[in-house]
């Protein structure tokens, strides 16, 4: 029984730190739009302007505590924050228990966390900021220390062999893709390599075909609207990170 209870509070801890970092990931998110510093500054509830004190700030539970609402102004808290930092805690755990190594469970827990930025950044705004990117090549080069992976030509491969495609069809095509997305499959091809990268897209690619026609079927989106497609690439590259090489192997072996 103790044995149990020492695990339950090892999980909690665990899931209690990736909360804090998503809910500092949240401040980012927030902030950079709006050209604010994320390293200073005191943070404060969007309504009213009042500075927040520990009590409001504790990932999830504070939410939970206050019922959803500024201590101060009484005004709804939207919920995509806590869901945020819900999505932090249960990612450290699945990274820590994937991994044996723990260098290589917090380099994969950063790599989720730069695709969670640039996803909420890309919904919020249409645009990733290079600090992004900036941010994923020095994790890339990070990784090479951390990581058992692609070697340096698989990733070199893996930088160009989306990102200048994507670059070709937009300069035929203009606003086939945006910018960020194009240096975003850059930054992530060093990261995963070229396989795990032409798997990522394919995945992409299919998620976001299907809500494009969704959008249109239902007759939210009009045939040429735009919408934010770097979420659909995190997510591919998401799942591409940890089941590229399983998908390769299944689909080598239809044939």
């Amino acid at each position: 029984m103790g044995i149990i209870l020492c695990e339950i509070f090892l999980y909690g801890l665990i899931f209690f730190a990736g909360a804090c970092i998503y809910s500092f990931l949240n401040v980012v998110i927030y902030r950079v739009p709006k050209k604010e510093s994320f390293v200073s500054g005191r943070s404060y509830c969007p309504v009213c302007g009042h500075s927040l004190g520990m009590l409001d700030m504790m990932p999830v539970f504070s939410f939970l505590f206050l019922g959803g609402k500024c201590r101060h102004c009484k005004s709804r808290i939207g919920v995509r924050d806590t869901l945020v930092e819900i999505l932090g805690g249960l990612t450290l755990l699945f990274c820590m228990y994937k991994y044996e190594r723990t260098e290589m469970a917090l380099t994969v827990f950063a790599f989720y966390g730069i695709l969670t930025v640039v996803t909420f950044l890309d919904i919020d705004t249409m645009e990733i900021a290079d600090g992004c990117h900036l941010a994923m090549v020095l994790l890339a080069l990070i990784s090479w220390f951390t990581m058992t992976g692609p070697g340096l030509v698989e990733r070199l491969v893996g930088a160009f062999c989306v990102s200048v495609p994507m670059l070709v069809l937009t300069m035929l095509i203009p606003g086939a893709f945006g910018g960020g997305d194009i240096k975003l499959m850059a930054a992530c091809g060093l990261f995963l390599g070229w396989k795990c990268t032409l798997v990522s897209t394919f995945l992409g690619f299919l998620f976001g075909g299907i809500w494009a026609a969704g959008l249109l079927i239902t007759g939210k989106a009009e045939r040429k609207a735009h919408f934010a497609f770097g979420p659909f690439l995190c997510l591919g590259m998401g799942i591409g990170l940890i089941y590229g090489q399983t998908l390769i192997n299944w689909y080598v072996g239809l044939f």
